[in-house]
């Protein structure tokens, strides 16, 4: 077939967002990024449901839920929407700050061997990815001494 269209190397679809060859540090915290974003959603989806459909159907089918809420399953997924909130939150953080040029530095000839602005930057990805690991530990913390959410 002579007008069939061959997709380039940089059209990977969905599959690119896992593998897209030599990654690095920050393409791996721009998939968890995405990955939070998308628990996120799916959690403020489930959540909205809960909270309005659930409630509409009276005061028994509330309590049912409820109590069915309670299960430690759901204590740990709960854990886990609030480190998925402190990670996209503090990462998009980054990408913003990144995105608008504060964290890229100079441009430079490009002269081999190459040496792109992320990489030079790296000391303030680690400061964020030390916050988040921060914040994590201190919510746990909480959690286990019995805080709340």
């Amino acid at each position: 077939m002579q007008n069939e269209v061959k997709p380039r190397p940089n059209q990977l679809g969905i599959g690119g967002w896992f593998w897209g060859g030599n990654y690095k540090l920050e393409r791996y915290l721009y998939i968890l990024h995405r990955v939070t974003g998308l628990g996120l959603l799916l959690f403020a989806m489930f959540h909205l449901f809960e909270t309005t459909v659930m409630r509409s159907q009276g005061q028994s089918v509330w309590e049912m839920t409820m109590k069915f809420l309670a299960n430690p399953i759901f204590e740990i997924g709960l854990i886990l929407v609030a480190l998925a909130f402190v990670i996209h939150m503090l990462n998009g953080a980054r990408l913003i700050i990144q995105e608008l040029g504060f964290l890229m530095g100079k441009p430079e000839r490009p002269v081999y061997p190459y040496s792109d602005a992320i990489r030079r930057k790296r000391g303030i990805t680690m400061g964020f990815m030390a916050v988040i690991i921060v914040l994590i530990i201190v919510f746990i913390l909480n959690r286990l001494m019995g805080g709340a959410v």
